[in-house]
């Protein structure tokens, strides 16, 4: 009897454990990643003490296009910024509608832009307004959480344009893209500046130059410089350590 009640309570912690151990996968998410209750605009979901941002859906597809997109943010500085050569092969990483491949691929016309998104809906629009622009130098491209889908040394700079902060896999695309990056490539990302608290964007969708080094050089990323050249945003420049 001893013996046979022995063989369940056994039994029975091996199931237990077995439904509640964690997959490989899940464990080496936790690696990296930690999980409290979500702020207002946040996901609950933490990386290097950042919580990370709400993905602003392809129904708000519409705001990345606004008219006065120009002169709040002024992306045109930060595109002359770049120093792009005209032979550069660009990633343009949650490229969303495509705002900013366009206004790069103009600064590359032997070159290519890499319109990068995870949300099979931005990439729909993304080619109808390529089409209508009948810009031929725009590629776009589905990407995953976890990865850009770009070959090893493929890229000679990585632009992220106030998306990082939204990345759910910020270890794991970061490191891909670094993967991506040719011999003397760079990493560039605007933020909107978490320092300023006059800068009226949700709390998540904002971050310091203290934060994105850190991150950054998690994945093996320097800071080369942070130009003040936009009304609200960092822009920051990153090359291999």
């Amino acid at each position: 009897m001893l013996f046979k009640n022995f063989c369940k309570l056994f039994i029975s912690c091996l199931i237990c454990w077995q439904i509640a151990a964690p997959t490989s996968t899940a464990l080496i998410q936790s690696k990296y990643y930690s999980y409290r209750q979500p702020s207002f605009d946040g996901t609950g979901k933490y990386y290097m003490g950042r919580e990370i941002a709400q993905v602003m859906g392809h129904q708000g597809a519409g705001w990345l296009e606004r008219p006065d997109r120009a002169t709040e943010e002024q992306p045109q500085k930060m595109v002359a910024a770049l120093g792009l050569k005209s032979t550069d092969v660009v990633a343009d990483i949650g490229a969303g509608t495509g705002y900013i491949s366009q206004l790069i691929a103009r600064q590359v016309p032997q070159g290519k832009v890499l319109a990068v998104d995870v949300q099979p809906e931005m990439v729909e629009l993304l080619k109808q307004r390529i089409k209508n622009s009948k810009i031929t130098n725009i590629q776009p491209q589905l990407g995953t959480e976890q990865s850009p889908k770009l070959p090893p040394a493929s890229i000679d700079l990585a632009i992220m344009v106030d998306a990082y902060h939204e990345f759910s896999y910020p270890r794991e695309m970061m490191t891909e893209i670094v993967n991506a990056l040719q011999p003397g490539g760079r990493v560039v990302l605007t933020e909107y500046r978490g320092e300023d608290p006059k800068v009226n964007i949700k709390p998540r969708h904002k971050t310091t130059q203290k934060q994105i080094q850190q991150e950054m050089k998690a994945v093996g990323l320097k800071l080369l410089k942070n130009e003040s050249v936009l009304p609200q945003q960092h822009l920051f420049f990153f090359g291999k350590s």
